[in-house]
């Protein structure tokens, strides 16, 4: 039946580790509708996918789905544990049964991602941009009734987003999006959930994300008033409250009665919805007494048709100068910053003592075991407490957070905490792999300005091209030019 609904939160509520995440939380999701799932940075939206796939269960409240729907899920990252099997093994595990005839399958899934690849090629070779193809590959070879999608044009080339928006706009089921991403929501979906990460409540709208914000500001000015209105009129009680209190006998029942009045004029007070905040602006220092060439790049290697191609470079880098590294996923970006990074490219040399801050795209150069404010101390040895949490709460990174483990934080808060690590570690090379992935789309001009303003070499890697258009570029290495 048209427009039934296939999925319905009642009421629902969530913890993790004391911290509320949903709070008796209603909407419901109707069949073959496309949906934008959006909110701040850690405020709970992959939560939102794990219940409704039912990889957790809320503490309170009704989770309904559908009888003998079938759902399937593209997070943001492999699991580590699958990053040492094939491709084939990988999309076999999709399935609680053996498929015998599944390289067809795999085959037209690929096809719709755009990714040409061996199936005994194993996970952990291919690149970002790749592995998030085969994320999207992963949920679409199981043909779900309801497709969840959590950040989906995360490390994509624009060919790869290009691809990925065709798809979902012929895409004739129920699907829903995490992605901070507004144009490309904007280009299929025809409804937001906004999961407010103050009130821990999900408001429900129709419409593109544009006609969200639209909304929810007139609903804030609304508001607005009305509370104002209110409280001319608190105050106006509790003056007669004070003015009644002290001259006895029935005047003092006529100040209780005010006073009462006042009371029950602050309960109809609306609690405004506040809007995400953005990161504060924030400037990256530059390694002391860091002066002539910082690094040179002699050759580098690039993959095609999972070959290794050694190229010849004449790259050099000095203070306040920005390479802009370009090319197609899976051309090698990444293995050359390892390469430089690692130092294991002997025709590639950085100046000694010289300090590199990394932002690798996947985190994985932050230990998941420490603590936020553990990262954050081996990023600057001696510290002041005060500066360190100053810095903190400039990239949102609160009391709570600081106190949480990195692998505890969604992937846009690991995001702000390497970005917090560079402000204080103040590198004399600057290298960046896709640092708008997982990050909250307000953030990134403030992002942009900060990497604009780097006083030293900087390396940027980026496919999201009004980002790079904000930062200055005064050198650019294309990675596919013959």
């Amino acid at each position: 039946m048209d427009n039934e609904v296939i999925v319905r939160f009642d009421k629902v509520s969530f913890e993790y580790e004391k911290r509320r995440i949903l709070n008796e939380v209603d909407f419901s999701i109707r069949k073959d509708i496309k949906m934008a799932l959006m909110g701040q940075n850690g405020a709970g939206k992959t939560t939102i996918f794990n219940l409704i796939s039912k990889t957790l269960k809320p503490n309170s409240g009704e989770i309904h789905i559908k009888k003998d729907i079938s759902i399937a899920t593209a997070f943001q990252v492999i699991p580590k544990k699958d990053m040492e099997l094939t491709l084939r093994d990988f999309f076999q595990n999709c399935f609680k049964e053996k498929i015998y005839d599944i390289d067809p399958k795999i085959d037209n899934v690929l096809k719709i991602v755009n990714l040409e690849a061996s199936y005994d090629k194993k996970i952990n070779s291919f690149s970002g941009g790749q592995q998030a193809r085969i994320l999207l590959a992963a949920a679409l070879i199981q043909d779900p009734d309801l497709l969840l999608l959590d950040e989906p044009t995360n490390n994509l080339d624009k060919i790869g987003i290009e691809h990925l928006t065709d798809f979902l706009i012929k895409y004739n089921k129920t699907c829903i999006v995490i992605s901070h991403d507004a144009d490309f929501l904007n280009s299929f979906t025809n409804g937001v959930l906004y999961l407010d990460s103050f009130n821990h409540k999900v408001e429900k709208y129709t419409g593109n994300y544009h006609d969200v914000v639209r909304e929810i500001s007139a609903k804030i000015k609304k508001e607005n008033m009305k509370n104002a209105q209110l409280d001319k009129k608190i105050i106006e009680k509790k003056e007669k409250s004070n003015f009644f209190k002290d001259k006895g006998g029935n005047l003092r029942m006529v100040a209780k009665k005010m006073r009462q009045l006042a009371e029950e004029l602050e309960e109809q007070k609306v609690v405004i919805r506040r809007e995400d905040k953005t990161i504060r602006p924030f400037i990256i220092p530059l390694q002391e007494n860091i002066s002539g060439e910082i690094i040179h790049i002699s050759s580098f290697t690039i993959i095609k048709k999972d070959k290794n191609i050694i190229k010849k470079a004449n790259i050099s880098l000095r203070k306040n100068e920005h390479l802009l590294l370009s090319g197609p996923n899976g051309i090698g970006k990444t293995t050359l910053l390892e390469s430089i990074v690692n130092k294991s490219n002997k025709d590639i040399t950085i100046a000694s003592g010289t300090k590199i801050g990394y932002y690798r795209q996947d985190f994985s150069n932050l230990n998941f075991e420490n603590t936020v404010m553990q990262s954050l101390i081996d990023s600057i040895g001696d510290f002041s407490q005060k500066d360190l949490r100053s810095t903190a709460a400039g990239f949102l990174i609160n009391d709570e957070i600081i106190k949480s483990k990195i692998g505890d934080l969604s992937e846009g808060q690991k995001g702000l905490v390497a970005l917090a690590n560079l402000v204080l570690q103040k590198p004399g090379l600057l290298i960046l792999d896709e640092p708008t992935n997982h990050i909250n789309f307000r953030h990134l001009p403030i992002i942009a300005s900060a990497l604009d303003k780097y006083e030293g070499p900087m390396i940027l890697v980026s496919h999201v091209k009004d980002f790079v258009d904000k930062i200055r570029i005064d050198k650019i290495l294309e990675l596919d030019k013959e």
